[in-house]
């Protein structure tokens, strides 16, 4: 395994991260435990979870399994999406942060956190007050590193200059919605990061599945795939008729390259020079497995041109197309 450094962290970790969504909901414990194995014996040595997955169930299951191998791992969690609908247990008031870290510490079995993210930006959020939070955390040794996940450039740019105005320790990673269907975090998000010191650690190489090829186009996915399931985020995200063609000429390109279309998808993200790693979020152990062998494949500029051909550098793959997680403000109030 050749390890990367976090940003302009000293922490060194593994350019494969295994993410451990499913863990609790669709990956049993038997299932969990042997991919965490896995990863283990191939010297992986980061693991991202989140509070809100399956309301902490992840975290648990991902607390059991590290019993006597807790500092084999660089462990990373998030909060700030809401736990439930009472009105203080989400977002970043400093009573819910330290409460919310205190939770997670006891899902995980453990004292501290090597990296704590700000799972998602609000817009109306007042920063100063996270990061008198997160200080707190790190003097009190519950989190050792923090950082931000699915924040825009210029709010990373604010959190980076206001940690230095009171003198705290600065974010150290960025985990962005980035894949080969969606390069609009080059435009200014990997830029910023890069600046700022930030190590990026993309969450969804594969596209929520579509950059797998078994959705084909003009066709219904399969009632059990994740997009059958009528999956919300991937239905506004992924799920276009664009998307899937792209992926079925990709997929073809792969083959001709001897490796699956998930593990090129991978292997281009890695390739990225601001990329730190890459989160891969199996949810058996055969799909974990799978994501390994773009650890070895090396891009080419072949392959660049030719994605470059189907999605341009900054943009979507769909012409036009506007998250509607992250909406532009109105031109008028």
């Amino acid at each position: 395994m050749q390890y990367r450094r976090l940003g302009k962290s000293n922490l060194q970790v593994s350019p494969l991260c295994l993410g451990t969504m499913m863990f609790g909901d669709q990956t049993g414990a038997a299932e969990a435990a042997a991919i965490v194995a896995h990863a283990r014996e191939q010297g992986v040595n980061y693991l991202d979870t989140a509070n809100v997955y399956t309301k902490g169930a992840s975290e648990a299951m991902l607390g059991g399994l590290l019993q006597g191998q807790r500092h084999d791992w660089v462990l990373a969690t998030k909060l700030g999406n809401r736990m439930s609908e009472r009105p203080n247990e989400g977002h970043y008031s400093r009573s819910w942060m330290l409460r919310e870290v205190e939770a997670s510490l006891a899902r995980l079995r453990t004292d501290h956190v090597d990296i704590l993210y700000l799972h998602r930006d609000y817009e109306d959020m007042d920063l100063e007050e996270p990061l008198f939070a997160l200080d707190a955390l790190l003097r009190a040794g519950k989190i050792r590193y923090w950082g931000v996940s699915n924040f825009r450039a210029w709010r990373i740019a604010e959190l980076a200059h206001g940690a230095r105005r009171i003198g705290m320790p600065g974010p150290v990673v960025c985990q962005p919605y980035y894949n080969l269907l969606n390069r609009m975090p080059e435009v200014e998000i990997l830029p910023a990061c890069q600046h700022h010191g930030l190590g990026v650690t993309p969450y969804s190489p594969v596209a929520r599945g579509v950059l797998t090829g078994k959705y084909l186009p003009g066709q219904a996915p399969d009632a059990a795939s994740r997009a059958g399931r009528g999956d919300r985020r991937m239905g506004e995200t992924e799920f276009r008729e664009e998307s899937l063609q792209i992926a079925q000429r990709l997929l073809q390109h792969a083959q001709e390259r001897g490796v699956t279309l998930a593990q090129f998808a991978t292997a281009w993200v890695l390739a990225h020079r601001g990329v730190s790693a890459v989160i891969a979020g199996p949810r058996t152990l055969a799909q974990w497995q799978d994501y390994l062998p773009a650890l070895r494949y090396q891009v080419t500029s072949e392959d660049e041109a030719l994605v470059d051909s189907l999605v341009a550098p900054g943009h979507p793959s769909t012409p036009g197309y506007t998250d509607p997680a992250y909406p532009l403000q109105a031109r008028r109030a």
